[in-house]
């Protein structure tokens, strides 16, 4: 899966939320009593001894390393939650995406952004980093300064060449080895069914029968897992930017190339009738300026003051993570005339801000190690070099500005320590209670024609499209969007068709 693609709310989950101040527990849960497998039960029967952390509660959740050997030993999961201010509904779970994201950072920082007020007024909020995240047992690789190397540092050779893939390819293997040695036995269960076996523990701890859940992107695919996992559990489940469980890795990428390339066409027609637009000449000529400042500085990449590079792939992150929403185009502006420059300042602030970096040089989460981890264990990856340069050629046939820049991804995971064992396929989540699905039409990251699928694969999938530009759909300014999800979370009403805001 592309490097480029997490969550719309990634800019908005920063550092911690420093409430480092703990006070007496003020509420413990009562768990909802689960018929699981003794060697597991002890974990679905956890009480969860809520503190007062600023304005939210917190608590430490305990799951086994391994569901499937529970004697391995134990990870923790960090929570927090705003209680709901008036009639309580029940907990509503929510994950923001990435794989990385921290949905603790989420609630605690930006609340509003992913949750509107009728639902926070009724629902426990409740926020946690998953496992190999964040504030829960996180997956370690690199200290700071040899993660700069790693992130904003060069491969040798031109990009596809036989030098560059075995520098890339040594590049990966070092990292994954650092990851391993500093992870530990972890690493190896950082994968998404496992991350789904938890947050069905969280829900009988929590004191709940049925999961309520908003997932995002990434999280949207965890509440997919989940439902094909625990269907008999579902209660009130929203996938907002859904991924379709039946992709492969290549699949998945030259549909995000396509989509990214679709916003980056919606940017450039609003940008170019303005004055201040970098851009002349037709949309077509822009596209193609745009490819020819990736190929420049992937032959020559520019060094910031502070020696860092922006290379051809921290510039494909700077493109993109503006495009994820209408409101932060002006930025691209911006962006471009700086390239153009020759500066580098402000695309690598913009990187910064995907990977967490301060602008101090430390890294306030582990998304990026995070994110590597979790989808080497979720895309099997393949060995052959002649199979990835027939990859690229068709990326660049489908997506023939941006797709070359998003080929090899198979090399992230090529000689990763654990090889992912799952076989991509549908998920049908027989018996479920009815699951809403949201899609935006041009979304760059999680393509429509995903929510489509999924929303076609579940039994009780119900697909509502937003029509228009950015990365999920609610929360996003949309009243039609906002009102069928609140409806449907607050009162159980589920629309009786398909339907298109």
């Amino acid at each position: 899966m592309a490097t480029v693609v997490g969550s719309a709310l990634t800019a908005l989950a920063l550092s911690g939320c420093g409430m480092s101040l703990f006070f007496p527990v003020v509420e413990e849960s009562t768990p909802f009593p689960q018929d699981v497998d003794p060697s597991i039960e002890p974990y679905y029967s956890q009480v969860l001894r809520w503190e007062q952390c600023g304005d939210f509660q917190c608590a430490t959740a305990t799951a086994p390393l391994d569901w499937d050997d529970p004697s391995a030993g134990d990870i923790e999961l960090a929570l927090i939650r705003q209680p709901a201010r008036e009639d309580r509904i029940g907990s509503l779970l929510v994950n923001p995406g990435g794989p990385g994201v921290s949905g603790y950072n989420v609630v605690a920082e930006a609340l509003d952004t992913a949750v509107t007020e009728p639902i926070q007024d009724r629902y426990d909020i409740v926020g946690f980093d998953p496992r190999g995240v964040g504030r829960s047992t996180a997956v370690t690789c690199l200290e700071d300064d040899d993660l700069d190397r790693l992130l904003y540092g060069s491969a040798a050779g031109s990009r596809g060449s036989d030098t560059w893939l075995t520098a890339q390819n040594e590049r990966t293997h070092s990292f994954g080895q650092a990851c391993l040695a500093n992870t530990g036995a972890l690493l190896a269960n950082v994968d998404t069914v496992s991350t789904a076996r938890d947050l069905d523990m969280l829900r009988a701890a929590l004191g709940e029968e049925h999961l309520d859940y908003l997932g995002f992107s990434y999280g949207a695919y965890l509440g997919t897992v989940y439902a094909g996992t625990y269907p008999d559990r579902v209660g009130r489940i929203v996938l907002d930017g859904a991924i379709d469980p039946a992709l492969g890795d290549a699949q998945i990428t030259i549909a995000q190339a396509q989509g990214l390339e679709a916003a980056l066409r919606s940017y450039l027609a609003a940008c170019m009738p303005a004055a201040t637009c970098p851009f002349q000449g037709t949309v077509d000529d822009a596209m193609a300026t745009v490819r020819g400042i990736l190929d420049a500085v992937s032959k020559n990449p520019i060094a910031s003051t502070d020696g860092r590079l922006l290379t051809a792939d921290t510039l494909l992150i700077a493109i993109a993570a503006p495009l994820y929403d209408a409101d932060t185009w002006p930025a691209l502006d911006t962006l471009f005339g700086t390239v153009v420059a020759g500066q580098a300042e402000f695309a690598l602030t913009i990187v910064d801000g995907y990977y967490g970096r301060t602008p101090e040089g430390e890294y306030d989460g582990n998304q990026m190690e995070a994110l590597r981890a979790i989808r080497c264990l979720d895309y099997p990856a393949q060995n052959s070099v002649a199979v990835m340069k027939e990859q690229g050629r068709a990326l660049t046939e489908a997506a023939p500005h941006l797709g070359p820049y998003l080929a090899y991804g198979d090399l992230a995971c090529l000689s990763w320590p654990h090889r992912s064992e799952r076989a991509p396929a549908p998920i049908t989540a027989p018996g479920a209670a009815p699951i809403l699905v949201l899609g935006t039409t041009n979304d760059p990251a999680t393509p429509y024609a995903w929510a489509v699928a999924v929303a076609s694969q579940l039994e009780s999938g119900v697909l509502v499209t937003l029509q228009g530009e950015g990365h999920t759909a609610f929360n996003a300014g949309n009243a039609c969007v906002d009102a069928i999800v609140e409806q449907y979370l607050l009162d159980g009403v589920v629309t009786a068709a398909d339907v298109v805001c």
